[in-house]
């Protein structure tokens, strides 16, 4: 995984390896030509490792990536219906930016997805701020417009827009997830992550990501979030499973 993908310092964003494992999922789809991808569980089980070459099997429908026999995350299709977060408009995602927790205190500026390191172009720059609480825990919300450097070209579409990656749509979708959780108080990692991807997300076109926080048990906590485009249609949708851990073993900052 190239070094721009890295969530910690030294390891993979989560939402992104996930991504790229779900994208090797094919079998409907042997001329490359995707439209919508089924919904798709990755389990990570160990940080995923950067600029490393990972080994990818397939047995039984169950991907596998792997270094030095190491198994790093696996991927599976799942047989659940994920229930989607909520929309809210335009504006009131992006006025939501101005409270974004990691303006003050980020544990991994470097994050791809939501780092305050990161910048445009680079990184996806996704800041989430509260709108409000949930049954179990807070909602939030963020602007995103996929920038070109994201492009896929993989695939053939039914349209001529420009998309961003599924790897990139996996991303956007992942921590704003922990931040609904709330990772000023508590830091966490991805654990795992399902995730359907009903379209790609177009270059240049504003999108609106909401998070919501879903309770905890233990280490775990249970966060969704949805992306929706500029006409309010869901492009994807994902929940998460985040573990609880030690900030010294991910190279992360604590609050000081």
């Amino acid at each position: 995984m190239p070094q721009r993908f890295c969530g910690p310092p030294d390891s993979g964003n989560g939402g992104w390896t996930a991504g790229a494992l779900a994208a090797l999922d094919d079998a409907d789809s042997p001329d490359n030509r995707c439209d919508s991808w089924p919904t798709i569980e990755v389990s990570l089980r160990r940080p995923p490792p950067l600029d490393t070459v990972m080994t990818v099997s397939d047995e039984d429908g169950l991907l596998t990536a792997s270094v030095d026999g190491a198994v790093v995350a696996t991927a599976r299709r799942a047989d659940h219906e994920l229930r989607e977060v909520d929309p809210v408009g335009p504006g009131t995602a992006a006025a939501a930016a101005s409270s974004y927790p990691g303006h003050d205190f980020h544990p991994f500026p470097t994050c791809f997805a939501c780092g305050t390191g990161r910048e445009e172009g680079d990184g996806l720059r996704i800041f989430p701020g509260r709108i409000g609480a949930g049954p179990d825990g807070d909602l939030v919300a963020a602007a995103w417009t996929p920038h070109p450097s994201l492009h896929e070209d993989w695939h053939t579409y039914v349209d001529e827009h420009t998309r961003a990656s599924l790897a990139s749509t996996w991303a956007a979708l992942d921590c704003i997830g922990g931040w609904a959780g709330d990772l000023t108080e508590r830091l966490m990692v991805l654990g795992r992550m399902t995730a359907r991807v009903d379209d790609l997300p177009v270059i240049g076109e504003q999108h609106v990501v909401v998070g919501e926080g879903r309770g905890q048990d233990g280490r775990k906590t249970f966060t969704a979030s949805t992306l929706y485009d500029a006409d309010g249609r869901v492009v994807a949708t994902a929940e998460h499973v985040w573990i609880a851990v030690d900030p010294a073993a991910f190279g992360g900052r604590v609050p000081g």
